[in-house]
C-alpha cells in the first residue's frame, strides 16, 4: 500500500514538474519573442526616416487586434486554423524607407520575412511559414498609392494597391484606357505581377508582367532599385519569376493599354443535359483561335438537374468579354462557334470599368466605387492545382471528368483560353513560358466550409486523384504549372534551405527552361539566400572559388 501511494505521489510530482516547464518554456519563448521584437523596433527606427509608435505599425499576438489582422486579406482559411504557425510580429510600413529597415533589421535579427501585398497565395506563404525560424509578416497594405498619367500612357502603382484600386483610377482618368491584369479584382498589384498575370485582355494585349515598364523594389541589402539600378536581368525575373524570391516590390510602373469606350460581356451556361459535352468539346477548338478581341472562359460546376430532385449535373459557364460592341461579336460568334447559340438577348454592352465588375461576380448596378474596398469575394477553404492544355481532351476523356467533378461537394474548373498575343511573345521574353502551343489553362478548385482536418484530407485526396487522371490530357515534360496557382504538392523546400536538384522539379513545371536564368539571377543578386521560402527560387551552390557551380555539375 505505502509502495503504491509513493508511485501514485511520484506521478503527480511529475505531472507538475511537466506542467511547470511547459509554463516555463512558454514564458521564456514570449519573453524572448517580446525582446526580439523590441529589437527590431529599435532597429527599424535607427534604420528608417520615420520612426512611428510601436502601436501604430506594429502587432504582436498578445495585441486584441492581431487576429483581426493577420486575417484581413488572408484568402485560404484552411491557412489560419490554430495549428498553422503564425508570426511573432506583424509589421506595417508607412513609407518606404520602413520596407528598407525590414530587410536589414530582420537579417540582423535572424527573423524570417514574409511579404504580403494582396494575401491571395494559394498555399498562403505571403503570411505562414513551416521552415524553422520566428517569422515576421511585412503587411504593405498601407503602401497602395496610384499616379495615372494618360498623357504618357503609364500608372505608377504601390504593392499594396490592389488591381481593382489600379482599374478605377485608370477610368477615372479615361474611359479608354485599361490594363490587362487580374479577373479577382482583391488580388494585390505587388505580388499579382510577379507571378504573370492574366485576365480578360490577355489574348489582346498579353499579361500584366508583359505591360511592366519600371519597377521598384527593396533588394537583399535593403537598398531601393528602378529598372536601371537593378540591371536589364534582375528586371527580368520580377516579372513572372515568382513572388519574394529577388526582393520587395515597392511598386510597379504599368502600361496603359487601349480599350473601346463600350464593350460587350456575355454569360451564357449549358448543362451536360443541353449538348455540354460536345459545346465544350467544340469550344476547345476555337477558343485559342478565334478573334483576340474575345475572351470566353468557362467555369464549371455541380448543380442540382433541375427536372430531377436530387440529381446532379455538370453546369458550363461561358463566361466572355468582348472589346467592342455586340453586333461584331455576335458576326464572329456566328461564324466560329455557333454550337454555343449566342443571342443579342445574352449580350450586355458597358463600360470597360463595368465589365471588371461583371466578369469579378459583382451583383449587376454595383457602383465601380466598390473597388476602392479593395475587398474579396472569395474567402473559403480550399486546394488548388493547375494545368495547361496543348491537344484538345477527347469526348471520352471528358465523360470521365464530368464522373470525377460529379464525385466532389464543392469542385470547381476553371478554363481560360490562350492563342493571341499569348502565342505571339516568346517563351523566354518574361519567366512565364506557358505561350505558343497552348490552348488553355486549367485550374481544379475544391472548396469546403469547416476546418476538421480529416475533412480537408478528404478533398486534398479527391483533386490529387483528379490530377492523376488528367495527366494523359495535360502538357508533358514537364507538365506545366502556374505559379500564381502556387500548389506545394509539386515539392517545397525544407530545413530552412533550398537546393536547386529539389526546386528543379517544381521550377521546371512553372517557368521551364526559364528556370535556369532565374537562379543564376538569384545567386548573383541574393547570394546569401535571404528571400527564402517554400518555394523561392534557390541559389547555385557555392565552389571553392567562391563563385556558384555550374547548372551541369
Amino acid at each position: 500500500m505505502l509502495k503504491h501511494s509513493r508511485t501514485s505521489t511520484m506521478t503527480s510530482l511529475n505531472s507538475v514538474f511537466l506542467s511547470l516547464l511547459v509554463v516555463l518554456l512558454l514564458f521564456s519563448s514570449n519573453v524572448l519573442s517580446d525582446k526580439t521584437n523590441e529589437k527590431f523596433y529599435q532597429c527599424v527606427c535607427q534604420n528608417s526616416d520615420y520612426c512611428v509608435p510601436f502601436s501604430t505599425a506594429f502587432v504582436t499576438p498578445t495585441n486584441a487586434s492581431f487576429t483581426t489582422i493577420l486575417q484581413s486579406t488572408a484568402q485560404n482559411l484552411r491557412l489560419l486554423v490554430p495549428s498553422v504557425p503564425k508570426p511573432q510580429l506583424i509589421f506595417t510600413p508607412m513609407v518606404e524607407s520602413h520596407v528598407q529597415a525590414a530587410v536589414i533589421c530582420s537579417k540582423q535579427l535572424g527573423l524570417q520575412l514574409r511579404v504580403r501585398s494582396g494575401g491571395h497565395d494559394y498555399e498562403g506563404l505571403s503570411y505562414i511559414s513551416e521552415m524553422e525560424s520566428p517569422f515576421i509578416i511585412l503587411d504593405l497594405s498601407k503602401l497602395r498609392g496610384i499616379e495615372v498619367n494618360i498623357e504618357d500612357n503609364f500608372v505608377w502603382a504601390q504593392a499594396g494597391a490592389t488591381v481593382g484600386e489600379v482599374y478605377y483610377r485608370i477610368s477615372e482618368k479615361s474611359k479608354t484606357h485599361g490594363f490587362p491584369a487580374g479577373l479577382c479584382t482583391s488580388l494585390g498589384i505587388g505580388g499579382h505581377i510577379t507571378g504573370g498575370a492574366y485576365g480578360t485582355m490577355m489574348r489582346k494585349y498579353g499579361l500584366g508582367a508583359d505591360n511592366v515598364v519600371d519597377a521598384r523594389i527593396v533588394d537583399a541589402n535593403g537598398r531601393i532599385l528602378d529598372r536601371q539600378s537593378m540591371g536589364e536581368d534582375l528586371f527580368w525575373a520580377i516579372r513572372g519569376g515568382g513572388g519574394a524570391s529577388f526582393g520587395i516590390i515597392l511598386s510597379w510602373k504599368l502600361r496603359l493599354v487601349p480599350v473601346p469606350s463600350i464593350v460587350t460581356v456575355f454569360t451564357v451556361p449549358k448543362t451536360l443535359e443541353q449538348n455540354g459535352t460536345t459545346i465544350i468539346y467544340k469550344w476547345q477548338q476555337v477558343s485559342d483561335k478565334i478573334d483576340e478581341d474575345l475572351f470566353i472562359r468557362v467555369i464549371m460546376n455541380v448543380v442540382d438537374k433541375k427536372d430531377k430532385k436530387g440529381e446532379k449535373t455538370i453546369q458550363m459557364a461561358y463566361n466572355s468579354l468582348f472589346l467592342g460592341r455586340s453586333d461584331r461579336l455576335l458576326e464572329i460568334m456566328n461564324e466560329n462557334f455557333p454550337e454555343l447559340g449566342l443571342t443579342q438577348k445574352d449580350c450586355t454592352e458597358m463600360s470597360w470599368i463595368k465589365s471588371i465588375l461583371y466578369i469579378a461576380g459583382y451583383p449587376s448596378n454595383t457602383p465601380p466605387e466598390v473597388l476602392l474596398q479593395g475587398k474579396s469575394l472569395f474567402k473559403n477553404y480550399f486546394k488548388a492545382k493547375s494545368d495547361f492544355v496543348k491537344e484538345p481532351i477527347p469526348e471520352d476523356g471528358l465523360e470521365g471528368l464530368w464522373k470525377r467533378l460529379l464525385e466532389e461537394d464543392s469542385p470547381l474548373m476553371i478554363w481560360n483560353p490562350y492563342g493571341g498575343m499569348m502565342a505571339k511573345i516568346s517563351e523566354s521574353e518574361t519567366p512565364f513560358p506557358h505561350r505558343k502551343g497552348v490552348i488553355y489553362m486549367v485550374q481544379y478548385l475544391t472548396l469546403w466550409n469547416d476546418p476538421d482536418k480529416e475533412l480537408a484530407t478528404k478533398h486534398f485526396d479527391w483533386i490529387r486523384r483528379l490530377y492523376n487522371y488528367m495527366t494523359p490530357y495535360a502538357s508533358m515534360f514537364p507538365r506545366q504549372a502556374y505559379v500564381n496557382y502556387r500548389d506545394l504538392d509539386l515539392g517545397m523546400n525544407k530545413n530552412g534551405s533550398s537546393s536547386f536538384i529539389q526546386a528543379s522539379v517544381w521550377g521546371n513545371k512553372y517557368f521551364k527552361d526559364n528556370f535556369n536564368r532565374l537562379v543564376k539571377v538569384k545567386t548573383k543578386v541574393d547570394p546569401e539566400n535571404y528571400f527564402l521560402h517554400e518555394q523561392s527560387i534557390p541559389t547555385l551552390p557555392i565552389s571553392r572559388n567562391g563563385k556558384g557551380k555550374s547548372m551541369n555539375q
